[in-house]
């Protein structure tokens, strides 16, 4: 059984749209007996936001979405019927490991529009240390998804950019691996979720300008209501329906690399996603498509640079086990090249740095 290659499109129900919260005890209603997890800022901006009081028993998750973690929360929690989860991406990640031990339902309110955290089955799981574990598919897929557009403009700025930044990598990391496959190979789910990739991408270049005015005036448009369901709702669909084919190759797989070099722990999932994703085209030498995109993520504050994601002098040490990590046969940068190494990615991070300096 490969629960990465079965059809998973996303939550098994998912509702947005202003006053979304005004209804959540119907929501939550079904359930006698229910835990909340969340974390100390993201409960404080619910609490802040919603008027009235959970009566049910709360617990907090340490920050590192890690499969510890998630297995210390199972165990003080005991048996329930359903987890509402409330926060960003790693606190989600971590319920999806709390309800998959308990064998409950889960519920989400997402704080951030900064990733498809909130619509898929698939886990980011981190170690302590908050150096990348592993992606984790989980049996549970989210009971509810909760998806307040009123609520979701106390997002902050570069989390919203950095969910922007991890939503276009769905089109150019499927596109890196498709590119590869004769057509006729193609089954019609993975054919699905690569249409559903290139209209995020067309979404994306449409509507981010004008969502990020929107977010900084706290106003509610329909660009805004269509970035957030691109970055939590679209974006799971891919590789939902695509399986391996949509999930990640060369731009998560830096991503994950990158996490063993401190100085870019503060820079976010999607931002470092995003700045991968260039690398990426630098290792295809998909020179054109760098020079297109540039002006996009100038435009949307995403990095392009080393010295954008805290490494303007980096540590060449930590940066070659950076790619080595990334290039390694655990990694998915082996999807658009069976041949990859740490040093042809570090020849196309030159190759990027080259590019970037000219404009």
């Amino acid at each position: 059984m490969k629960l990465s290659e079965e059809v998973r499109p996303g939550a098994n129900r998912y509702v947005s749209g202003q006053g979304i919260l005004q209804d959540l005890e119907a929501y939550l209603a079904p359930f006698k007996e229910l835990a909340v997890i969340t974390g100390e800022k993201s409960f404080q901006v619910f609490q802040d936001f919603y008027p009235k009081t959970l009566s049910y028993p709360i617990f907090h998750y340490d920050g590192t979405a890690s499969v510890e973690n998630g297995k210390k929360l199972a165990k003080e929690i005991g048996n329930v019927e359903a987890i509402l989860a409330i926060g960003g991406g790693r606190l989600i990640d971590t319920c999806k490991v709390v309800a998959q031990e308990l064998d409950c339902e889960l519920i989400i309110i997402p704080t951030l529009v900064s990733n498809c955290a909130p619509y898929t089955p698939v886990a980011a799981l981190y170690h302590s240390d908050h150096t990348f574990d592993k992606v984790g598919y989980l049996n549970k897929v989210s009971h509810l998804t909760l998806v307040d557009y009123d609520f979701l403009l106390a997002t902050p700025y570069d989390y919203f950019v950095a969910g922007i930044g991890d939503t276009l990598a769905k089109w150019y990391e499927m596109e890196g691996i498709i590119r590869q496959v004769p057509q006729e190979e193609l089954s019609a789910s993975v054919r699905l979720g690569f249409v559903s990739a290139k209209e995020i991408f067309k979404i994306l270049f449409a509507d981010s300008k004008a969502a990020l005015a929107d977010l900084s005036k706290q106003k509610v448009s329909p660009a805004f209501g269509r970035i957030v369901d691109t970055i939590i709702e679209l974006s799971g669909t891919v590789g939902g329906f695509a399986g391996t084919y949509g999930r990640m190759s060369g731009a998560h797989a830096l991503h994950n690399g990158l996490s063993l070099c401190p100085e870019t722990h503060a820079i976010l999932h999607g931002s470092k996603v995003a700045y991968g994703v260039l690398v990426q085209l630098a290792y295809t030498r998909d020179y054109l498509e760098i020079e297109k995109l540039l002006p996009f993520y100038r435009e949307n504050h995403l990095p392009a640079s080393l010295a954008e994601i805290n490494l303007s002098n980096p540590n060449l040490k930590k940066l070659k086990e950076a790619a080595e990590f990334a290039a390694s046969p655990v990694e998915s940068y082996r999807l658009i090249d069976e041949k990859v190494s740490g040093e042809k990615i570090i020849s196309a991070i030159k190759v990027l740095e080259s590019l970037v300096s000219k404009k």
